[in-house]
């Protein structure tokens, strides 16, 4: 954990509310492969990451409540009996859409003052805002004794993001961000919201994340397009969702869907069948099969599903060029942010260097090189 980062936010908390706060963490998530599985109640393959949100939180007397955004250097004052969402795209959205919920399921909370800060690379598909809820809810839930279960709380930030953000996510950043567990991935079922934790040793291998510092406008839209076409298809199938589809049954409505949303749907079956065996290669220790399922992953997101974009793919293909890397794809909803490469850990710093001057070269533009370690899920700190 970031000690710089927890002394800033508390100092801060401090200075503009002049008492001492409660402090949590919320970390952000990488997911080794299930990509877009899990809003059709597939599998993914998360873990917490040590980078997040540091939240101090405190009550007060005053009649209304403050959220300080650390990093953006912004307040905002607002009652509680008030809440309705901000501008579009507002950082407040996710505080306010997650005290709504909780007032929602009829519990009392009081004034509040909220201080924040986060070290996860903004854009780069680690869940920042899935953190910022968790530490949001946490928080409030310590200081006004919701009595709340952690499975409550991840279904409360997620309904904040619906219904405040306007993103229709899954479970999936919600649910790693809070229930994380140092040095292990979870292999969550994303209908039963139930997981079983994979010990992770990757040997001489280490996750390398690498940024291409590159957001495509068209990435909310485009999430919320692919969620309605796995809804449509699984409504045609007379299933549940896309988790209940094999192959076979998609052929059979082949000719009543267009060649793309087709496409689409495969892509589902598939990458929630490779969440599974990559869960087998790691129980295994089977680096090879977990890497070859990973680059699988990849070259769906970009022919089928269609979320990737130029900059991912290159640097996956920057990746292919060295037989050191077992596996690299794109990570998170798509159209930017990071790939997630396996690679061996004599060859980090000749890949990084090599990835990072030919990005570089090719985009007039610098990626970013991050190693991230597995950690534990929200917390006080």
């Amino acid at each position: 954990m970031n000690t710089v980062l927890i002394n800033e936010i508390e100092t801060c908390f401090k200075e503009a509310f002049k008492t001492d706060p409660l402090l949590i963490f919320s970390p952000g998530r990488i997911n080794i492969i299930g990509e877009h599985t899990d809003y059709n109640d597939g599998f993914v393959f998360p873990a917490a990451v040590d980078k997040g949100i540091v939240a101090a939180i405190q009550k007060t007397d005053a009649d209304s409540s403050v959220a300080y955004a650390v990093n953006k250097d912004e307040k905002i004052t607002f009652s509680l009996d008030k809440i309705k969402p901000s501008a579009e795209g507002r950082w407040e959205n996710y505080v306010f859409g997650v005290i709504a919920e909780i007032q929602n399921r009829s519990k009392k909370l009081g004034n509040f003052n909220i201080a924040f800060g986060g070290d996860i690379p903004g854009g780069a598909g680690m869940s920042s805002s899935a953190a910022l809820e968790n530490s949001v809810v946490y928080g409030l839930n310590e200081l006004f004794d919701l009595g709340l279960t952690k499975n409550e709380m991840i279904i409360i930030s997620q309904k904040a993001e619906h219904n405040y953000v306007g993103v229709k996510c899954g479970i999936m950043d919600q649910y790693a961000s809070m229930f994380g567990i140092e040095n292990h991935a979870l292999l969550l079922d994303c209908r039963t919201v139930e997981s079983k934790p994979y010990e992770i040793d990757f040997k001489d291998h280490q996750l390398m994340l690498i940024n291409t510092n590159v957001k495509h406008s068209l990435s909310d839209s485009a999430y919320n397009d692919r969620r309605s076409v796995c809804e449509n298809i699984a409504e045609l199938l007379g299933i549940k969702a896309l988790r209940d589809a094999t192959e076979s049954d998609l052929e059979t409505i082949k000719d009543q869907v267009s060649p793309v949303n087709y496409q689409k749907a495969l892509f589902v079956i598939q990458e929630n069948n490779r969440a599974v065996e990559a869960s087998k290669a790691m129980e295994a220790g089977d680096l090879e099969r977990l890497g070859q399922l990973i680059y699988q992953s990849h070259a769906g997101l970009q022919h089928q599903y269609k979320v990737s974009c130029e900059e991912l793919d290159f640097l996956v293909e920057q990746a292919k060029l060295n037989n050191k890397v077992l596996g690299a794809r794109m990570m998170g909803g798509g159209f930017g942010g990071c790939t997630i490469n396996l690679v061996a850990k004599d060859e980090i710093e000749a890949f990084s260097e090599a990835a990072s001057k030919a990005y570089q070269e090719k985009f007039n533009k610098a990626c970013s090189v991050y190693f991230i370690e597995l950690s534990d899920g929200t917390h006080i700190i």
